[in-house]
């Protein structure tokens, strides 16, 4: 969601922040600003729109600061204009404060600090903070935040200065990520690791309740009661060039072609098929809690959920165990049935989605063992989990999911062979026989990603279709899901993905010869189904496009429509099939969204965090 860059040390700050900023573009946003310090004078320089129109802004009457801090809003409270970006000043002009999260009581807040005097000039709650703090200030920037923010119900990721507190940055953290770069004799604030990944590799993840102060030379953490925490420093190993487009169009291309790099890191030193056995050290004390499960209990939101129905079928076919997927945003609204022997497993890119924590601090309250999958080290996610599983996909910059979601497949599939194992559903044979066959699919990945252009070609004749309806079964009826949700999140085109059996409870109504039908024919035990399935859509005029292994005779005789179009897949074992189906899904999103002019890398309305409820 919004992004935060702030800098103290010997540069010129304000290049600083604008690159920090660049490199948060892919989280989205619709207005930005920057607040610096130069000479003792405090200056702020905002506008509505792209970071372009600021940085014009900054080249046409140039900023220089000695510290500063920088934001790009996601308006949650307020329209996106210059008057409601941030940073946001108090009355006097001393204090500048940028904000991720919602205040949940700013109102109240507001309502008070007026009668106080304090005067206000934008409709959002980040404006308060800086009241709040202006009221609370007695000398010490860090003492005032601290009691301001014990007035504060909400979540924050907030970064303030003080004019007349030299080369001194204040950070805290309740909800939304917040890190701290190391230099030398320079410090950074970032929202996310990309941000600074040209300028440091060593990062202090900040805790919910930290409160930071950062000089060019220094940096202590303390709570919210003043006591100091250790936040020892995080070596980073993600290369910065693996954050640019690498001489694709756009990041979502760049990362789609990134899969089977990402599906073999994820796999790397994690298995032994001489043995026939997974090796998951890394769960450290979970491992030992794995042997007494018996449920599994699958957390995540969008595209991590489409992961999670997945490991569904894998975890109960592979594992024996009953698994069940939950929407994180709708778990701790319900009567969950959690307590020990269920293991939460809690699926999230960033590891910093907060429906998707709540739900994991929920489960875990009520007993479940707690494991998470995960592409950030020391994210919250991964903190709050008794073990993790990282998936190694490196920085993912387009909002739309597609390397990270592979990347957890193959995290739930190692997860699943895992628990086979410990469980003696699988013998070392037969999860041997699993192993070579999932170590062949980043191979596989290569060979269906180079058929791009038939994709590309394809979508020539989608550019009026205004509705898709994909459908699949078995273990690819959440592949269905997923391609949908690509062609919505990044095309603007309505799709819906459904379980091929329930076309004819309703779905079947809106089949026609504008509509088309993206069917994912995997060869497996429902193949021939899904070729009556296509048939019913023949009948009623509709245009299919298969997604299918190839060579497939049958599926070719079906498809002779002027419209219809098979998209041929390498063929793989049934279970691991959805790492090969989506590709296709993936590009498909991909190029239709091109040929209709969108934004493919920062779609609108979307966030590639989503840290408030």
């Amino acid at each position: 969601m919004c992004g935060i860059v702030g800098y103290v040390g010997g540069q010129d700050a304000v290049p600083v922040i604008l690159d920090g900023l660049k490199r948060l573009e892919y989280r989205g946003y619709d207005s930005a600003g920057v607040a610096v310090v130069n000479q003792g004078s405090l200056q702020r320089r905002r506008s509505a729109g792209k970071l372009d129109r600021l940085a014009s802004s900054l080249a046409a009457e140039p900023l220089r600061g000695e510290w500063g801090l920088g934001h790009t809003r996601w308006a949650t409270h307020g329209r996106p204009t210059e008057e409601n970006a941030h940073p946001h000043q108090d009355c006097g002009g001393h204090i500048v404060v940028v904000h991720n999260g919602i205040i949940e009581n700013h109102l109240e807040l507001k309502e008070r600090l007026v009668e106080e005097g304090h005067r206000f000039v934008t409709q959002t709650d980040t404006e308060v903070l800086a009241h709040l703090v202006e009221s609370a200030y007695r000398g010490s920037l860090e003492e005032a935040a601290r009691e301001a923010l014990a007035r504060v119900r909400g979540v924050y990721a907030l970064v303030l200065l003080h004019r007349d507190e030299p080369q001194r940055l204040v950070a805290a953290r309740m909800g939304p990520p917040l890190v701290i770069g190391v230099g030398e004799s320079e410090h950074f604030i970032a929202s996310d690791i990309p941000a600074l990944l040209r300028h440091t590799r060593d990062f202090v993840f900040l805790e919910d309740g930290d409160v930071a102060t950062v000089t060019p030379t220094a940096l202590s953490v303390r709570n919210l009661e003043g006591v100091e925490v250790t936040r020892p420093p995080q070596r980073v190993t993600w290369d910065p060039v693996q954050a640019e487009k690498g001489g694709y169009r756009h990041f979502m291309l760049k990362e789609i072609h990134e899969q089977p790099r990402a599906a073999r890191d994820t796999l790397l030193g994690r298995f032994s098929v001489e043995d026939g056995e997974v090796l998951l050290d890394e769960l450290g004390p979970a491992a030992a809690g794995l042997r007494e499960a018996s449920r599994v209990m699958l957390l995540a939101c969008g595209t991590s959920w489409h992961a999670g129905l997945v490991g569904k079928f894998l975890i109960e076919h592979l594992a024996g165990l009953p698994a069940e997927v939950d929407y994180g945003s709708e778990f701790r609204y319900r009567t969950p049935l959690v307590g020990p022997g269920t293991v939460a497993v809690a699926i999230s890119q960033s590891g910093e989605t907060a429906d998707t924590l709540a739900a994991f601090r929920e489960a875990k309250s009520r007993g479940a063992l707690p494991i998470a999958i995960c592409n950030v080290r020391g994210s919250m996610l991964t903190r709050e989990a008794v073990g993790s599983l990282l998936t190694h996909a490196g920085p993912e910059i387009g909002v739309a999911s597609t390397k990270a979601f592979t990347s957890q497949l193959v995290a739930l599939a190692l997860l699943a062979l895992h628990l086979g194992r410990l469980r003696g559903t699988l013998s070392p044979d037969q999860c041997r026989e699993h192993l070579v066959a999932l170590a062949r699919i980043p191979h596989l990945m290569e060979q269906a990603l180079s058929r791009a252009d038939e994709i590309e070609e394809l979508t020539r004749s989608l550019t009026h279709a205004t509705d898709f309806l994909y459908l699949g079964r078995g273990i690819n009826y959440p592949i269905a899901l997923e391609g949908a949700l690509k062609l919505k999140e990044i095309s603007y085109v309505h799709a819906e993905g459904y379980p091929a059996g329930e076309m004819k409870h309703g779905p079947i109504a809106l089949i026609d010869d504008a509509l088309p039908v993206v069917a994912l024919c995997a060869d497996d035990h429902v193949y021939e189904k899904m070729l009556s399935n296509i048939q019913e859509a023949k009948a009623r005029g509709g245009r299919v496009i298969a997604v299918a292994p190839s060579g497939n005779g049958d599926l070719r005789g079906l498809l002779d429509g002027p419209g219809d179009a098979i998209l041929e897949i390498p063929s793989c074992p049934a279970l691991w099939s959805p790492f090969i189906t989506v590709l296709p899904l993936q590009l498909l999103a991909y190029h239709v969204a091109l040929r209709a002019g969108r934004d493919v890398d920062q779609p609108r309305n979307l966030a590639k965090s989503v840290t408030v409820e």
